[in-house]
């Protein structure tokens, strides 16, 4: 009996010592499953190469006589922004069509441009399609942001109303403007900011001046922290240090109210400021396949 007694003991124990340790082992797992739950998927911005512009009349980018008799080459990348809840093309770059020629000089002499890739072959490498995009957003409507934006016309359109209505008046429509953005009949018009997926980390903000609706974008990354997307509100790292606009923007005040409104957000947000069009700038960031998170 006494023996009896003596085996039921350690087996009781034996038990609860095992039964314990796979409580300690469930515990962490279940643990570990909750930590991976909660950690925050985020966002993730891809570089790509929209082309290049050579500005062979450098003056035309103050409203004064700063930049007479220079030039300078412009980069021209446009951007791919994952979200756990959808993708977003932000800018086209230049003309489809320069992909494989020659540069091209515009009549009026001001700009040479070029471009060695077409946004298809560079998707690809992504392993994405235009089809695979939720939604395309440009600054501007301007022809070296758009050159690509017409393989996108299975998403939706985010552009300021002020902007839908300046491209698509019968004064446009016979520029050069507005044929890479003729396909794109599926609109959201926006009315000022707009946060895109709603939680704050991809939001479109109204910065007019350049055009009636121009727009940069804020962005919230989780290991890179905030960056702002200038658009055309700035050309130059000078033009932003000097508040300097050029000659033929759409209205120079709202431009300068423009700056203002940036610069404070810039700094409420202690983003960092990536200016589109400075080579100095996208040498800071990686490019596709390559990204920021």
């Amino acid at each position: 009996m006494k023996k009896l007694i003596i085996l039921l003991v350690v087996t009781l124990t034996f038990s609860s010592c095992k039964d314990f340790k796979e409580g300690v082992k469930d515990g962490y797992n279940d643990a570990q499953k909750e930590a991976k739950a909660s950690k925050k998927e985020g966002v993730k911005l891809y570089v790509l190469d929209g082309g290049k512009i050579r500005v062979n009349n450098l003056e035309l980018f103050s409203q004064d006589t700063t930049y007479t008799g220079q030039s300078k080459t412009f980069s021209n990348a446009f951007y791919v922004i994952e979200h756990p809840k959808g993708r977003m093309l932000w800018d086209a770059g230049l003309a489809e069509g320069l992909v494989g020629q020659e540069p091209f000089t515009t009549p009026n002499g001001a700009f040479t441009v070029s471009r060695n890739d077409s946004v298809i072959s560079q998707l690809a490498e992504l392993k994405l399609t235009p089809e695979d995009f939720d939604y395309i957003a440009v600054s501007h409507t301007h022809f070296d942001h758009t050159g690509s934006a017409s393989k996108f016309a299975a998403s939706t359109w985010l552009v300021q109303e002020a902007e839908y209505d300046f491209i698509t008046s019968e004064e446009q429509k016979k520029g050069d403007n507005y044929p890479p953005i003729a396909a794109l009949t599926k609109v959201q018009k926006l009315n000022g900011d707009h946060d895109v997926f709603g939680d704050g980390t991809v939001v479109i903000k109204s910065m007019p001046g350049h055009t009636p609706g121009h727009q940069v974008l804020f962005l919230k990354l989780n290991t890179y922290g905030n960056i702002l997307l200038t658009g055309d509100l700035y050309h130059l790292q000078e033009n932003r240090e000097h508040k300097r606009v050029p000659s033929f923007n759409f209205d120079a005040e709202m431009t300068l109210k423009s700056m203002e409104a940036f610069e404070a957000f810039a700094k409420e947000n202690n983003a960092d400021v990536f200016i589109q069009h400075s080579r100095e700038d996208l040498i800071r960031v990686p490019h596709s396949p390559n990204y920021l998170d």
